[in-house]
């Protein structure tokens, strides 16, 4: 073979060579590439909110496809589903625990100091049943029952006066999640129906809503409301009770309130348990709904369970950060 036939032989075996490092270059940089963006889309990759630790999501791109869905339908498409107690509230602020609506009547100076034991001996009964990642809601049902009744009669037995609830609040460690200013005004300023579902004390929510500055007309709380005599006494509590894995009957009892926002098919949902998964189960005509988890006690038992429920689980995240960045896309 002669020197010019080597040549171009050589060329050719060479640019071979560099077709196939080149092709095998240009594979592992795809991949890379569909690594670092683990598989996130478009929008998702807007939202810096989303890059948080405190942020994990099964399929992200399921959760992609329902935002696209909520922004096509916009403000007059959207209403909020949302607990309040750890979903609305804090659950905690640098490790101590944040009081729920029970708990801040619970610890109020209002209540004996023998009171206020039995309440705590409650607590330390049935909330490791509630959080028990073992129990299917079905066996931890007649538990909350119990729990519920039981708080309540003690709380009847004390005699609370209705106009010192005020005080109780301001006294209170309740916090709301950072951000929540922002979250209450945008829904009001786009008229978004917000339905506020809570097993707490209903007289209590509202009454942190309203010291916030934030209890706006298109808020409608569901929750246990006290009943008080014509001296302002507590004498009891109004209708059915509502507990964590009660929510469901709850949702049905309200379909007549869902119904009348038939055109509000897109829905948010914000829950901190399992049982608020079913507080949309009232609405009729659900086109887009996403679940968005607030993850706050018992992560590494309930992780696993939390993302297979809720689109969106937030870990240990004390902010609404993460909704907000959602609602500008959206209004």
């Amino acid at each position: 073979m002669d020197r010019m036939a080597v040549v171009k032989v050589g060329a050719a075996a060479s640019a071979s060579v560099c077709v196939l490092v080149g092709g095998l270059a240009l594979t592992q940089y795809v991949v890379a590439k569909k690594k670092r963006a683990g598989k996130k889309t478009k929008i998702i990759e807007m939202m810096p909110q989303f890059e948080k630790p405190t942020v994990h999501m099964r399929d992200p791109e399921r959760v992609e496809q329902i935002i696209c869905g909520l922004i096509k339908g916009g403000a007059s498409k959207l209403q909020i589903i949302t607990d309040f107690d750890m979903t609305i509230s804090k659950f905690a602020i640098n490790g101590k625990r944040c009081p729920t609506c029970h708990n801040i009547i619970d610890n109020c100076k209002l209540v004996t100091e023998e009171c206020r034991q039995k309440l705590l001996q409650l607590k330390h009964k049935y909330y490791p049943i509630e959080i028990d990642p073992h129990l299917t809601m079905e066996e931890k049902f007649p538990f909350m029952v119990e729990w519920y009744f039981k708080s309540h009669s003690l709380l009847v037995e004390q005699r609370l006066e209705k106009d010192k609830l005020p005080e109780v609040v301001r006294e209170s460690d309740v916090a709301l999640r950072e951000g929540y200013e922002q979250f209450f005004d945008c829904l009001h300023q786009h008229n978004v129906p917000v339905f506020i579902f809570s097993a707490g004390l209903g007289d209590v929510l509202e009454e942190i809503m309203r010291q916030s500055a934030v209890y706006h007309p298109n808020i409608k709380v569901v929750s246990n409301f006290m009943d008080f005599d014509d001296n302002g006494v507590l004498k009891g509590f109004k209708g059915e009770l509502i507990h964590v894995y009660n929510k469901h009957d709850g949702a049905l009892r309200n379909t007549e309130y869902f119904k009348q926002l038939r055109d509000n098919s897109n829905i948010i949902l914000l829950g901190d348990s399992m049982g608020d998964l079913s507080m949309a189960d009232g609405v009729p005509n659900v086109e887009n709904l996403l679940k968005i988890g607030f993850l706050n006690d018992k992560v590494e038992e309930r992780l696993d369970k939390y993302l297979d429920s809720y689109d969106i689980v937030l870990v240990k995240d004390e902010t609404l950060e993460v909704p907000n960045a959602i609602l500008q896309k959206v209004l």
